[in-house]
């Protein structure tokens, strides 16, 4: 089975933004600061407290993948949305709250003419995002 992971850029706040990808949605968080690896001598000084790598698991799933974009310049846009499916509707629920907070929800949590649950947000950090629960997993 193939599983595709997002990687996501950040410039110079990618360990509060997987910290708090942490607390909506569980999961170990592995952070790998420049300072820390190999690399740190090759890297200008004042990268030291930002992120290599780092990598957000859970149940045995990579969910997230991550890193600051040390010395290219983040563009947002609107050409990709991370779309995360949940076994749950309670957990859905409740990781649509954190994630909405300081965000903004463009669709509420709702029931789809489908019979899923399904709601649309952007994050703080201006990450798109669709929540999708279904008692049916593949609709």
């Amino acid at each position: 089975m193939i599983q595709l992971t997002p990687y996501l850029n950040f410039e110079g706040n990618c360990r509060e933004a997987m910290l708090y990808y942490q607390q909506c949605l569980g999961g170990e968080l592995r952070l790998q600061p420049v300072a820390e690896s190999p690399m740190s001598a090759q890297m200008p000084a004042e990268t030291g407290n930002q992120i290599l790598h780092a990598v957000l698991e859970k149940e045995g799933k990579i969910l997230l993948l991550a890193s600051d974009m040390l010395g290219n310049k983040r563009v947002g846009g609107n050409s990709i949305t991370l779309s995360i499916y949940f076994q749950q509707l309670n957990e859905t629920q409740v990781a649509f709250e954190k994630l909405a907070q300081n965000g903004v929800v463009t669709q509420p949590l709702h029931q789809t003419f489908w019979g899923a649950t399904l709601g649309m947000l952007t994050d703080k950090f201006g990450n798109h995002w669709i929540f999708h629960f279904s008692k049916h997993p593949n609709s």
